[in-house]
């Protein structure tokens, strides 16, 4: 059997203890100023974009990967004789499944996921796809399987300021004024049957900390069938003190095998803004 190679696109947030676990290659996706292009992570922060926003009120906007460079990143990756597991960002948040999916065309042995999910709701998949590889799967059947779990990958987000959700299009001036003068924290959901296109979740008001806490408490109960070998913390610069007090929230409340803190990618920070928090989980319905 060929050897199975891991990758994602950089959305995936899986941070650098599990990507050197697991051995997953990252594609980084493009975050684009006027004056200048990145790589996201590799040569732009996720303090960078926020820096920027706050200086000069300026967001960048995000890219997608093109199906050359995504073709020349396969073939690097096959050259030994390997199959690869890529997994992209939801469809229907990005055009890098298509072009992914357009280059693999060109590469016996690339199969492209796509994760219908974001950050560590893509993460959460290219777990099970290191597992099933553990396990001596083919990767044609690790792919159909993943694929399938799509929909049972549990991603929301609540967000300390909507200030990011308006200046990138995704919430009017007046709603977000309203929003941050009565101290409304929304909740967005990510939903497998958009693609991983985002809805607007329950309103938390009052203090941060009591709104991360009530909110890690209505996620977690809202699902009784929990897949309890792994949860994600993933944020966006929140103090380790409030990260903290999250995971001791979910520690009461479920008993996880392992849990895991990472830090959102420049592309979704770029989005949701500093503050913002989510648990991310399996779960079935």
């Amino acid at each position: 059997m060929k050897h199975i190679k891991l990758s994602a696109d950089s959305t995936c947030d899986l941070g650098p203890e599990l990507i050197a676990r697991y051995g997953v290659s990252i594609r980084p996706l493009i975050v684009n100023y006027d004056d200048q292009s990145y790589l996201d992570g590799v040569d732009i922060t996720q303090e960078h974009v926020f820096d920027r926003y706050y200086k000069d009120h300026i967001l960048p906007k995000t890219g997608a990967v093109n199906i050359l460079d995504y073709k020349e990143y396969f073939d690097s990756l096959v050259a030994d004789g390997s199959e690869v597991l890529h997994f992209s960002i939801g469809s229907g948040l990005s055009s890098s499944y298509q072009n992914a999916c357009l280059a693999a065309s060109q590469v016996p042995g690339v199969h492209v996921i796509d994760s219908k999910n974001l950050s560590t709701g893509s993460g959460l998949l290219v777990l099970e796809a290191a597992d099933r590889i553990a396990a001596g799967m083919a990767a044609e059947d690790i792919a159909r399987e993943v694929a399938a779990l799509t929909p049972i990958s549990r991603a929301s987000f609540v967000v300390d300021t909507t200030e990011f959700l308006r200046a990138g299009g995704r919430c009017s001036a007046l709603a977000s004024f309203g929003a941050n003068l009565l101290h409304i924290h929304p909740e967005i959901l990510v939903k497998d049957e958009l693609s991983g296109g985002m809805v607007p979740g329950k309103k938390y008001r009052g203090s941060m900390e009591k709104v991360l806490v009530k909110y890690t408490r209505d996620t977690l109960s809202a699902y009784q069938n929990i897949d309890t070998r792994r949860v994600f913390i993933t944020h966006c610069a929140v103090d380790p003190k409030s990260i903290e007090l999250v995971r001791r929230t979910v520690e009461e409340l479920v008993t996880f095998d392992e849990v895991f803190t990472t830090t959102a990618s420049c592309v979704i920070s770029s989005h949701c803004g500093p503050g913002t928090l989510g648990v991310l989980f399996l779960a079935e319905s």
